[in-house]
């Protein structure tokens, strides 16, 4: 199983314990969150555009 979906059912497990236990999330707001989503794509678009770019060039 990859880190993303691990870390992703870690995050509801834990939201879910929060909502049952009626405990305000200590995270960021959403827009703080979506700000570090595109980063996070962004950055791995660029990985693998270059590193297709590289594989073609050789």
């Amino acid at each position: 199983m990859s880190a993303f979906l691990i870390s992703a059912a870690a995050g509801v497990l834990i939201g879910m314990v929060y909502a049952l236990l009626n405990v305000r999330s200590p995270a960021p707001p959403a827009i703080a969150l979506t700000g570090l989503l595109g980063i996070l794509l962004g950055e791995q678009l660029t990985t693998g555009l270059l590193t297709r770019a590289i594989a073609f060039l050789h």
